[in-house]
């Protein structure tokens, strides 16, 4: 029987919800999927982008406390984080070729693009 997301000390009901969202229903699929599959799968299933929420999740699957991130180490995740974010961005990123707009309008992804959407 699969192991719930919330087996994996770091990932709480919110980001489990996130990721289930995502079509990973289980810590097998999450931790066979590794940190950046299942990062991209979680911003082209709409979810928000936040990147200790990424690295947390790296730290997570490495069975390390979130803040155990730091330096040299944590400058290469941020470097990861803003690549996966602009290939979930990138048109036909996910299924059908929607993206992370997912049927918004397109000024609303253009304000998002800029940083000023709306916060969700």
């Amino acid at each position: 029987m699969p192991r719930p997301l919330t087996d994996i000390a770091g990932i709480g009901p919110a980001t489990a919800e996130g990721f289930a969202r995502a079509g990973i229903p289980d810590a097998e699929t999450l931790i066979g999927l590794g940190p950046d599959a299942a990062y991209s799968a979680w911003l082209v299933a709409g979810n928000p982008p936040h990147f200790i929420g990424y690295y947390a999740l790296v730290m997570a699957l490495q069975g390390r406390p979130w803040n155990d991130c730091r330096g040299a180490e944590k400058d290469a995740l941020r470097l990861r984080f803003d690549a996966i974010k602009a290939a979930a961005r990138r048109p036909g990123a996910g299924q059908g070729g929607a993206g992370q707009d997912k049927g918004r309008l397109r000024l609303e992804a253009a304000l998002d693009e800029i940083g000023v959407g709306l916060r969700r």
